[in-house]
């Protein structure tokens, strides 16, 4: 009995041993199949949010431009009208056909008039030359009798052929659509016909419902909300000048708190200059869709502005040019010393108030279609403000310019290697004027820091005189140390010269801007009288 209970005793200990080795493995064949499904998991996840970013994107460019949304809704309202064509009853070639006037609605229909009429053009075009063509080859077709089939294939190879290779050609670049078209229309007419046996049925039918489909596009699209590319083009413009006075006024604002623009920031004061050079490609496609619109609106009396507008653009846009050159002059390695800048701090923000004002007078005008005043010069107070930053520059030259290398009776007698240190064994009388008012040799010294008057978000300039190698406090070579001084001065004048030569642009801007308004006979500006 003993026995037999001890028996019992260890197998019942054995299989609780055994439970307990098995409780474990089971937990880890559970986690495993967790594991399995976590990528799974991750994936719905990560598609899920993927959706959601989507779909908040889609609803923040319908806030941002509803006309988006009616275009969108235009398209599914024609198409839906256009599909009505499918129940015709009689005859029944316009219920089989009705795909053709479908298609030309979706290919047609496009965001503005503009390149919806260029679009109807060039299709309604290649179709009409297409049927003429399959009209004539299927009569020849006909006639050939058993020789049909050779006269089809070498009409195919002659049409596309032809309509290849003038599409090519540089000045057809703009109706490339069209010949397109018209290959492609001329092959399936062909084809169609020979299936059916009836060349003029087939041609006819499918001319007549591509015209209905190109009515229903422009009727719908014209008639309801409609989109201009020419009242684009005119908003386009008119923020280009608002963007680069904006961009005008950071950077001198910039130059003279003497801060290095950090890209990182992205600072819309430095970015408009670069949307009105990268507005280019832009101008160019809405002129091309503007020159096809109608008379309408607000510009029904203007006698088609657009071309006169993108000319005044490319003028603002040589502008532009020196708006950048004076943000490199910000990024430079090379910086004028913040004392030298307080010397024509005046002079150079007057320049850059006043430029900016005519900017933003300019943009005005041409956003109310107005002329402007007669008996108002708008380039006086910049041109005033500019012959006063020239004459300081004048007056103050030797801070902008090495002036021991300037002398007064320097006699024609010496030659080139005697008049390396001809200064420096000339009396004080001999020497410039300028020279006698300051010591340059005191700019060697420690430069003061920038006044902190402007909170900017930028970070200081590295003056190049900081990164030389200083030995006890004193700059080991006095030469290297006078190159960068006349390196740093001169890019002073390099900044002031950029902003004079930026005023001498405005007037081409201002020119462009009065012959505008002649040739599409802008209203004249109504002067309030207090």
């Amino acid at each position: 009995m003993v026995t037999i209970k001890n028996f019992f005793k260890k197998a019942s200990h054995q299989d609780h041993h055994n439970q307990e080795k098995l409780l474990p493995h089971d937990d880890d064949e559970i986690n495993n199949k967790c594991c399995c499904f976590t990528p799974l998991h991750e994936r719905f996840k990560s598609l899920f949010n993927n959706i959601q970013d989507f779909t908040k994107k889609a609803i923040e460019m319908g806030k941002n431009d509803p006309r988006k949304i009616i275009f969108s809704l235009k398209m599914g309202f024609a198409l839906s009208f256009v599909s009505l064509l499918i129940f015709w009853k009689k005859p029944t070639d316009v219920a089989q056909f009705a795909i053709w006037a479908i298609l030309t609605v979706l290919v047609m229909f496009e965001f503005t008039i503009g390149a919806t009429f260029i679009k109807g053009f060039n299709r309604g075009l290649g179709t009409f030359c297409a049927g003429m063509l399959a009209f004539i080859f299927a009569q020849l077709a006909l006639w050939a009798g058993e020789r049909e089939k050779v006269v089809i294939v070498v009409s195919i190879f002659i049409v596309a052929f032809v309509g290849s290779y003038l599409k090519l050609y540089p000045t057809m670049a703009p109706y490339e659509y069209g010949y397109r078209v018209f290959i492609l229309t001329y092959c399936i007419l062909i084809v169609a016909g020979n299936r059916t046996r009836e060349y003029n049925v087939a041609i006819f039918t499918r001319l007549a419902l591509i015209g209905v489909g190109a009515g229903i596009c422009l009727m719908i699209n014209i008639s309801i909300c409609p989109i201009w590319a020419g009242e684009d083009l005119h908003r386009l413009v008119v923020k280009n000048f608002m963007d680069l006075a904006t961009s005008l006024e950071g950077c001198i604002n910039g130059y003279l708190s003497c801060v290095e623009y950090d890209e990182a920031t992205n600072d819309l004061n430095y970015n408009g200059y670069k949307s009105v050079i990268e507005s280019t490609s832009r101008e160019q496609t809405l002129l091309g869709f503007a020159i096809w619109e109608p008379p309408h609106g607000r510009y029904k009396m203007h006698k088609n502005p657009w071309r006169d507008i993108v000319k005044l653009s490319s003028g603002l846009r040589h502008c532009a040019f020196m708006v950048m050159a004076l943000h490199g002059c910000i990024q430079s390695e090379i910086q004028a010393p913040p004392e030298k800048r307080k010397v024509f701090r005046n002079e150079l923000k007057k320049v850059g108030i006043n430029a900016a004002k005519v900017l933003r007078e300019l943009g005005t005008k041409l956003e109310k279609l107005e002329t402007l005043s007669g008996h108002e010069n708008i380039l006086k107070d910049v041109h005033e403000t500019a012959q006063n930053l020239q004459k300081k520059i004048d007056h103050k030259s030797y801070l902008l310019v090495n002036s021991k290398s300037w002398e007064i009776g320097k006699p024609n007698n010496l030659d080139d290697s005697s008049s390396e240190n001809s200064s420096e064994n000339m009396p004080l009388s001999s020497r410039s004027l300028s020279e006698t008012s300051i010591d340059i040799r005191s700019l060697q010294a420690n430069w003061p820091q920038c006044d902190h008057q402007l909170d900017t978000p930028f970070k200081k300039q590295n003056q190049w005189p900081s990164r030389l190698s200083l030995v006890d406090g004193e700059i080991t070579d006095t030469i290297e140390m006078e190159t960068y001084l006349s390196a740093s001065a001169l890019s002073l004048a390099t900044f002031a010269s950029l902003l004079i030569e930026f005023v001498a642009r405005l007037q081409n801007v201002v020119d462009n801007f009065e012959e505008l308004s002649q040739k599409a006979e802008f209203k004249e500006t109504i002067s309030v009288k207090s």
